[in-house]
């Protein structure tokens, strides 16, 4: 297995094979994902590999993508829109201390064909290399992910009644 870490153009230049893991991914619930979550995914993403310090993770085995990350560094004031609000709601004052500044995972994502080893955290760990802090988010009912990251060490900040499952990792 290869995993390459990707600039905006180079993530531009992949993005269907991107788009193929997003869907097998995310297509399953509970986020159920259809064509039209596929196709908000690839503008969300040309946007966003214009974001400054943005990077990707693209992982792939005999020229099938298996799994993929995207990151950029949060940058203050703190966002607002797509899940920004519910973080914020959740957070409160903590927020600005704990995630500005910080590399956020904004999508990982692996194939089904590809979990159980390890894949998860070896993309995590490449778009994480570098950074001092690093944060993402996850939906509360997504038991599966929230097992890895609290395997991988990540600290939950939210609480179980939580409305969105935020994560951190100091690296040091």
């Amino acid at each position: 297995m290869t995993l390459e870490r990707l600039t905006g153009e180079q993530a531009r230049a992949r993005a269907a094979e991107m788009m193929e893991i997003y869907g097998v991914a995310f297509g399953e619930p509970p986020w159920s994902e259809d064509g039209f979550g596929v196709a908000d995914f690839a503008r969300r993403l040309a946007a966003d590999t214009e974001r400054p310090g943005f990077a990707a993770v693209l992982a792939g085995q005999d020229g099938r993508p298996m799994g993929f990350g995207t990151a950029w560094p949060t940058r203050a004031p703190f966002p607002t829109g797509r899940a920004y609000d519910r973080v914020r709601a959740e957070l409160g004052d903590e927020t600005e201390r704990r995630l500005v500044g910080a590399l956020e995972i904004d999508e990982l994502a692996v194939g089904p064909h590809a979990r159980g080893q390890g894949l998860a955290g070896r993309i995590l760990d490449l778009l994480c290399e570098g950074a001092e802090r690093c944060w993402l988010l996850t939906s509360p009912q997504a038991s599966a992910a929230i097992r890895v990251y609290e395997r991988l060490g990540w600290e939950r900040l939210t609480g179980p009644e939580a409305k969105v499952a935020v994560f951190a990792r100091q690296l040091l």
